[in-house]
């Protein structure tokens, strides 16, 4: 059996620290609060879209930086692509369970600010010129 302080060691190992600069976590944080990570995972948070289909909802991405956000966010396990085989080719883009997890974080964070918006721009400072 191991020690308290052991075991309290090998938990947070486990874990991660996040603001460590070699952690793990980073990246992974980085991919689901990045300018577009955020909002893909709020459309695919309403079930599954083809690319043409993220793209119209999320206003203002771009196909290059679609693709990149889909890309990181699969490779995270976020994101399940299925590729039908048929012409023209028909991707299907869609939370995985971990995926769903994640995206009720972001769903939530999201919801926070959209509610506390008008507290959040009264309190806002002015930028300096």
């Amino acid at each position: 059996m191991l020690d308290t302080d052991a075991q309290a060691l090998i938990d947070r190992w486990a874990r991660g620290n996040v603001l460590a600069p070699d952690c793990p976590s980073r990246p992974i944080l980085q991919h689901l609060t990045s300018r577009w990570g955020g909002l893909v995972m709020i459309v695919l948070a309403t079930g599954s879209h083809r690319f043409a289909q993220l793209r119209r909802r999320v206003g203002g991405i771009s196909e290059r930086m679609l693709a990149q956000t889909l890309q990181e966010l699969e490779a995270d396990g976020f994101i399940l692509r299925t590729a039908h085989p048929v012409v023209p080719p028909h991707v299907d883009y869609e939370l995985t369970p971990l995926g769903r997890e994640a995206a009720e974080h972001v769903v939530a964070l999201t919801s926070w600010i959209e509610g506390a918006l008008p507290r959040i721009l009264a309190e806002r400072k002015p930028k300096a010129a």
